[in-house]
C-alpha cells in the first residue's frame, strides 16, 4: 500500500491519532518548554505533495516506539531534597540584611559562655571547659558500675583472695595523696585475663587479674592505680560529657544548614577533636597518677618497666592517630621526662627511709591504721 492509501485508511487514522496523542504527552512537563527564537522554514522537494506530509513506514515505527516509552526526567524528580532544602535554608538566612549582625552575636555568646565555663585541672593546672558538676557526674559513674556489676558480676574475686588484697593494700597507700579520700572505695577484682584496670567515680575500682602478671608487683600496680585514680582527680568523664553535650548540637548545626551528611561530620570530629582530647587526657593522668605513687613512697621509675611490658605485649594495636589513648611506646618516653620531678616528689616526702622503721612512721603520719 502506497503512503497516500495507508493515511486514508483506518489504521492510518489510528497511527495519526496516536502520534498526535504521543506529542501531547510529551510536550506536558512540569518545565515550559523551550521556544525557538527564528522561525523555522520547511523545505519541500519538487515531488508529489504526498511525499512531504506523510511520514514514510519506518518514522511511523519509531512513532509508536515513542509512544510506548515513559520519560521520567520532565518531571525532575529527586527522591533525596535534604541537601537543597538545606542550602536553600543557609542562603536565604545568608541574604538577610542582619546575617553578620546575627553571626556575630551568636558567636560572642557561645565564646562567652565557653570562657566562663573554664577552669584549672588539678596539679597539672591545664584549663579545659567543663559544665557538668561532680554530683551529676557521680550519678551517672554510679549508672556504669551498675552495668560493671551486671556483666563481671560472676567473675568477681571474693575478698580474701591475694589477688584482692594486693589491690587492696596498694590502694590504701594511694588514696590519702588523692585528694579524695571522701568517697567510698570500694575493690573488685574481675577473674579474667583483661589486662585492663578502671576507676569509676564514686570509688569504684576494678582490676583484671590479666593486669597484675604485667604490674609485677606493688609498684607496677602503683602506676596502674594511680593512673586510674587520676581520672577521677582531673574529673575527665565531666569533661567528656561536657564535650559531647557541646559537639552534638554543633555537628548537627552543619549538617542541617550545610547540607552535610551527618556522619562525615562525626568521623572527622572524632578523628580531629575527640581521639586527640582523649590522648590528652590519657596523658594527663600518666603524669598525676605518677606524682600520686611518688608521694606514696612507691618508686615512681616502675612505670617505665611498667610501660615496656605493656608495649611487648600489645600485639596488632591500631596507629596512635586512631586510638583514644597514646602508644605504650610514647608513654614511655613522657614518664621518663617527668621522673626528676616525681623522684623530687618522693624526697620531699622522706621516702627515702626505706627500712621498716621508717615505713612504719610514714603510714602513721598518714593517719593509716
Amino acid at each position: 500500500m502506497n503512503p497516500v492509501g495507508f493515511a486514508r485508511s483506518s489504521t492510518g487514522m489510528f497511527a495519526t491519532r496516536v502520534m498526535r496523542a504521543a506529542f501531547t504527552t510529551a510536550a506536558r512537563t512540569f518545565a515550559p518548554a523551550s521556544r525557538p527564537t527564528q522561525f523555522t522554514s520547511f523545505q519541500t522537494s519538487r515531488g508529489p505533495l504526498s511525499r512531504n506530509i506523510h511520514p514514510s513506514p519506518s518514522q511511523w515505527r519509531s512513532t509508536f516506539r515513542l509512544a510506548q516509552q515513559r520519560t521520567y526526567a520532565s518531571y525532575n524528580y529527586r527522591r533525596f531534597g535534604g541537601s537543597r532544602a538545606a542550602g536553600s535554608l543557609l542562603r536565604r538566612w545568608a541574604a538577610r540584611p542582619t546575617f553578620y549582625y546575627e553571626v556575630g552575636g551568636i558567636g560572642g555568646v557561645c565564646g562567652g559562655y565557653y570562657i566562663y565555663n573554664l577552669e584549672r585541672v588539678p596539679v597539672s593546672g591545664r584549663r579545659r571547659f567543663n559544665i557538668i558538676s561532680p554530683q551529676y557526674e557521680e550519678q551517672a559513674g554510679q549508672a556504669q558500675y551498675e552495668q560493671t556489676l551486671s556483666q563481671f558480676g560472676k567473675s568477681i574475686l571474693p575478698h580474701y583472695t591475694k589477688e584482692h588484697q594486693m589491690v587492696q593494700r596498694v590502694l590504701d597507700r594511694l588514696v590519702p595523696h588523692s585528694g579524695l579520700e571522701n568517697e567510698k572505695w570500694e575493690v573488685h577484682v574481675i577473674d579474667d585475663d583483661m589486662k585492663n584496670a578502671f576507676v569509676i567515680p564514686g570509688g569504684k575500682v576494678f582490676v583484671f587479674r590479666g593486669i597484675l602478671d604485667i604490674c609485677q608487683g606493688d609498684d607496677g600496680l602503683a602506676a596502674v592505680l594511680g593512673h586510674e585514680i587520676a581520672h577521677n582527680v582531673a574529673h575527665h568523664m565531666a569533661e567528656r560529657l561536657s564535650e559531647m553535650y557541646i559537639l552534638a548540637p554543633v555537628s548537627l548545626a552543619i549538617s542541617v544548614l550545610g547540607g552535610i551528611d551527618y556522619r562525615l561530620i562525626d568521623t572527622v570530629g572524632n578523628l580531629a577533636l575527640s581521639l586527640p582530647h582523649s590522648r590528652r587526657q590519657e596523658e594527663e593522668a600518666d603524669y598525676i597518677g605518677l606524682l600520686m605513687m611518688a608521694e606514696s613512697c612507691y618508686d615512681p621509675s616502675a612505670a617505665v618497666g611498667l610501660w615496656t611490658r605493656m608495649e611487648q605485649a600489645e600485639q596488632g594495636s591500631p596507629p596512635q592517630f586512631l586510638s583514644t589513648h597514646p602508644s605504650s611506646h610514647n608513654r614511655m618516653e613522657k614518664i621518663r621526662s617527668w621522673l626528676p620531678e616525681a623522684q623530687q616528689k618522693s624526697e620531699t616526702n622522706d621516702c627515702h627511709v626505706t627500712s621498716g622503721y621508717g615505713l612504719y612512721n610514714r603510714v602513721q603520719s598518714l593517719g593509716l591504721p
